[in-house]
C-alpha cells in the first residue's frame, strides 16, 4: 500500500515538473514584421491587428518595420526565423507577385511559411485627373485611342499590384499609354491630382478623401462585385473588362514548422478579433473587407494567388532583380 502511494506521488511530481517546463504560449512579446515603411496601409493594418491580437493573447505584439526589396527583406528574414511563434509576418499580395517579379525573392511563399489566417482585402479603384474629359472607363479607352502615346498612368512602384493593374488594363484595352512609377502611392496620387499623369489604380481608402473633394474622379472598382463603400461605382467587368479582379490582401504567416498548437492559438485569437462587431465596423470604415477563415484555407488562397499573378506579371514585362 505504501509502495503504491509513493509511486503515485512520484508520478504526480514528475507530471508537475514536466508541465512546469512547458510554458504556455506566448510567454513573452511576439514580433510582427512588416515589409513596408511605417505609415502605409500595410503598416497601419498591422498595428491594429497587433493591438487586438495582443489583447486576446494577453501578451504584447510588437510591430517591426523592415522595408526593402518590395517587402522581400522582411519575408526572407521571417522565413529563416526560429519557428516558435515569436516572429510573424504581415504578408500582403506583394509577396505573391514577387515570386514571379524577382528572379531570387529570397523565400518561397508556398513552402517557407505556416499560414495563420487571411485578415482581409482592400478593393482598388481606377481614378483620373478631373480635368481629363472622361467620365467612364469606356470614355477613357476611347480618349486614349484617339490620342495615342499622350496619356500616362502612375503607380506606387515597379511590380506593385497598382502597377500590374495598370499594365493589365493597358493590354486588355489595347491602348498606348506610358507607365510612370513613384516611390509610394502618396506621391503617385499627388501627381494624378496635379495633372502630371492621367490616371492610376489605387486602394479605395487611400484615394477616397480626394475623390470626395473632387480632386480625383473615380471610374470603376477592380473587384468582381461593387464595394459597399462606393456602391455607385461600376466594376471593371461591368465596364467591358471581364475577369478584371485586382485587390490588395493581407494576412498573418509564421515560419514553416511552427508547432500546430501555436498556429492554432494565433488563429483562434485572430478569428475572435475578426468576429467582433466593433472591429468589423472599424475595418468597414477603412474600406477593408474582412475574410475570416482557417489556416488551411489561407494556405490554399496564397498558392492560388502565386499561380494567378505569375502569368500576369510575365505578360506585363515587369521585372526586378
Amino acid at each position: 500500500m505504501r509502495r503504491s502511494t509513493l509511486q503515485a506521488s512520484l508520478a504526480i511530481s514528475l507530471s508537475v515538473l514536466a508541465g512546469a517546463g512547458q510554458a504556455a504560449y506566448p510567454e513573452r512579446p511576439v514580433t510582427l514584421q512588416v515589409g513596408f515603411a511605417a505609415g502605409g496601409p500595410t503598416d497601419a493594418l498591422a498595428r491594429l491587428i497587433a493591438t487586438e491580437i495582443g489583447a486576446e493573447l494577453k501578451q504584447s505584439v510588437v510591430v517591426e518595420n523592415k522595408p526593402g526589396a518590395g517587402s522581400n527583406i522582411a519575408a526572407a528574414q521571417v522565413a529563416r526565423a526560429r519557428p516558435d511563434g515569436y516572429t510573424l509576418l504581415m504578408v500582403a499580395v506583394t509577396s505573391a507577385i514577387n515570386q514571379t517579379l524577382y528572379d531570387k525573392p529570397g523565400f518561397n511563399l508556398n513552402t517557407d511559411f505556416a499560414p495563420i489566417g487571411l485578415v482581409g482585402k482592400i478593393p482598388s479603384v481606377l481614378v483620373v485627373n478631373p480635368e481629363l474629359p472622361v467620365h467612364s472607363v469606356q470614355e477613357l479607352v476611347a480618349h486614349a485611342k484617339a490620342n495615342p502615346g499622350t496619356l500616362t498612368f502612375a503607380s506606387s512602384g515597379n511590380g506593385t499590384s497598382i502597377h500590374i493593374a495598370g499594365e493589365m488594363f493597358k493590354r486588355a484595352a489595347g491602348i498606348d499609354v506610358t507607365h510612370v512609377p513613384y516611390r509610394g502611392s502618396a506621391p503617385a496620387g499627388v501627381a494624378v491630382m496635379a495633372g502630371q499623369v492621367s490616371y492610376m489604380f489605387d486602394n479605395v481608402p487611400t484615394v477616397w478623401p480626394f475623390v470626395q473633394t473632387d480632386r480625383m474622379r473615380p471610374l470603376a472598382v477592380t473587384t468582381r462585385e461593387r464595394v459597399a463603400s462606393a456602391p455607385q461605382l461600376p466594376t471593371m467587368a461591368e465596364s467591358g473588362f471581364a475577369d478584371f479582379d485586382v485587390s490588395s490582401w493581407y494576412g498573418l504567416i509564421a515560419p514553416a514548422n511552427t508547432p500546430p498548437e501555436v498556429i492554432r492559438t494565433l488563429d483562434q485569437a485572430l478569428q475572435k478579433v475578426l468576429a467582433r462587431g466593433d472591429f468589423q465596423e472599424r475595418m468597414k470604415g477603412m474600406g477593408i473587407i474582412l475574410q475570416p477563415g482557417t489556416p488551411e484555407s489561407f494556405g490554399a488562397f496564397m498558392k492560388a494567388e502565386v499561380a494567378h499573378w505569375a502569368p500576369i506579371v510575365k505578360a506585363s514585362g515587369a521585372k526586378n532583380e
